[in-house]
């Protein structure tokens, strides 16, 4: 019987992009196209090609002197791959702990783009269940992981990203209209945790607190998840302290020194301050 050659899937130009990345990732006072073409054996013209793409794209920087190094493309994966990774595995002991103390599903979410991303879940021992899988991706405006990460942004990249939401009712709960999201992000500021309030999906509901890294940043979160009949709002609001403890527990792991206790926030613009103030906050 003749076998068949097991099946490639390589893309020659695009494995020949990635040697080329290598290069630069092994020499920390760049290249130059000649010296590239050396390295990699390819015909100058082709590295040019190959140079030219990537610089466009943001993974090859180049400077005066015609000396390519790694971009801040490459940084930004980089950073991202790095912190996603020591976050799973960081806050594993918490999600654990969240787990265990409650009953119910816990997610552990990263941001992407306008998504909220799972990328870790640990089931409730209840026989009925939350559905949803590693790997899924949520949207920001209408979850409780979501809304978590866009109260915390930087005003400047909020006020960019809002306008990109395609804010669209999914049930009869959720927000309608840029103005009712950003009463919502108050809200979620000044309590320190978000709530999802079947928002997302009927039956469902959920809160979730912030995870900062080592800048201050919030683009992760965790959430505790369960069913309505297990979750009545005085349960939500008995349980939010529990995930706001194990969010700070995390970003300290991250790195991150807080100067507020998990139940305190910072007044994003004027406005807000104002507010605080007449409120007493």
């Amino acid at each position: 019987m003749v076998r068949r050659p097991k099946r490639t899937y390589d893309i020659t130009a695009l494995q020949r992009g990635l040697s080329l990345l290598r290069l630069f990732g092994e020499s920390p006072r760049g290249l130059t196209a000649k010296q590239v073409a050396e390295l990699s054996r390819l015909p100058v013209s082709t590295v040019h090609r190959f140079l030219a793409n990537l610089v466009t794209a943001g993974f090859l920087s180049c400077d005066g002197e015609a000396h390519y190094h790694l971009g801040i493309a490459c940084f930004a994966i980089g950073q991202a791959a790095v912190s996603q990774l020591d976050i799973r595995r960081l806050s594993l002991p918490y999600l654990r702990e969240l787990n265990q103390q409650t009953r119910e599903t816990i997610h552990l979410t990263v941001r992407h783009g306008l998504s909220a991303v799972y990328v870790e879940k640990l089931d409730s021992p209840e026989p009925l269940r939350i559905h949803s899988r590693i790997g899924a991706a949520v949207p920001l405006y209408c979850t409780a992981v979501g809304k978590v990460m866009l109260a915390y942004m930087p005003q400047e990249e909020l006020d960019r990203v809002l306008p990109e939401l395609h804010v669209k009712r999914l049930t009869p709960n959720t927000v309608g209209n840029l103005q009712e999201l950003e009463t919502e992000l108050y809200r979620v500021r000044k309590n320190g945790y978000a709530c999802d309030l079947e928002e997302h999906e009927m039956h469902i509901r959920c809160v979730a607190a912030p995870i900062w890294d080592h800048t201050g940043s919030v683009q992760s979160s965790l959430s505790i998840t369960a069913p309505l009949v297990r979750m009545p709002v005085n349960r939500l609001r008995q349980v939010a302290p529990l995930i706001q403890a194990a969010g700070l527990q995390i970003s300290r792991e991250l790195g991150y020194p807080p100067v507020f206790s998990p139940t305190s926030r910072v007044p994003a613009n004027k406005k807000e301050k104002a507010e605080a103030r007449l409120a007493g906050l």
